[in-house]
């Protein structure tokens, strides 16, 4: 076995990524926009009073949950926004909140067309499997090395790692919700002459609505994931309260400011998944 040469396997990758950072304008390009997206959302948590902030979160869970009547999400909202702001981790919230809210929107921009278009080819969705298989088993922490060679450190090198890690489950979801789409109703829209775009938004999307939410809420919890990793790169926010008290062995910082990254999902997956619940109020 020592007589089979080595394949030069770091060298070739290295070689590509001195290749790819060649193209700096356009990766400067990215993180400007990416940048602005981030400023933006950070920009109107800033402005919000936290007492407004929480009555927009507690007013759209109860107009989501007004036909459940599930209240208690409620009382939970309520106290755990309290903690968060008793705790001092207000600020790092949003922080956290803008990065999972820019990964996902970018998942989604991104990955609900090639979820479409997989359910369109059988082809590409051949081609694209196994790339969407790499994505999800590859380690979170390699996404750092590529996402810091070319955008350097800070929110948006872990903005691109977020969305690459957290981006296959929008795809797989939309390819399936759409695969899943009664053939019968195809082509009832065919004998009343649909076109294609007709077909696939007032047809095709509104009725795989339940499985691509399911996939929009897997991918904005991966997002939230990301963020302890992502903190190791600069990103600011509740992950990077728990990346430094690890690296201080504090144990009670660790544990207050992972508990608000546990709160925070929990609100981010019931109003997610309230969205996608269907309301029939009671006759």
């Amino acid at each position: 076995m020592n007589s089979i040469p080595q394949l030069p396997v770091s060298t070739w990758i290295d070689k590509f990524v001195d290749w790819l950072a060649s193209f700096e304008g356009f990766f400067n390009g990215v993180t400007s926009f990416i940048g602005g997206i981030i400023n933006g959302f950070q920009w109107v948590f800033d402005i919000l009073p936290i007492w407004l902030f929480m009555l927009i979160v507690l007013g759209a869970t109860y107009w989501l949950n007004r036909h459940t009547k599930h209240w208690t999400l409620l009382i939970f909202e309520a106290i755990g926004l309290l903690y968060i702001w008793n705790q001092g981790f207000w600020r790092d919230m949003t922080q956290t909140l803008t990065l999972v809210l820019t990964s996902s929107l970018i998942a989604l921009v991104i990955g609900v067309p090639l979820g479409i278009w997989m359910a369109k080819s059988k082809v590409f969705a051949v081609i694209n499997k196994p790339i969407l298989d790499f994505m999800q088993t590859m380690p979170a922490f390699v996404y750092l090395i590529p996402a810091v060679a070319f955008f350097g450190i800070g929110m948006v090198p872990g903005v691109i790692a977020s969305v690459i890690f957290a981006m296959p489950p929008t795809v797989r979801m939309t390819n399936l919700g759409i695969r899943q789409v009664p053939n019968d109703l195809i082509e009832a829209a065919d004998s009343y002459g649909s076109t294609g775009w007709q077909k696939l938004f007032k047809v095709q999307l509104p009725l795989a609505k339940s499985t691509l939410m399911a996939g929009v809420n897997q991918s904005m919890m991966l997002s939230l994931s990301m963020v302890v990793i992502a903190s190791m790169i600069g990103a600011m926010g509740l992950g990077n309260k728990v990346y430094f008290a690890v690296g201080r062995n504090d144990a009670g910082g660790g544990f207050a400011a992972g508990l608000a990254i546990v709160i925070l999902a929990i609100i981010l997956d019931r109003i997610t998944q309230a969205i996608n619940r269907t309301k029939v109020p009671k006759s």
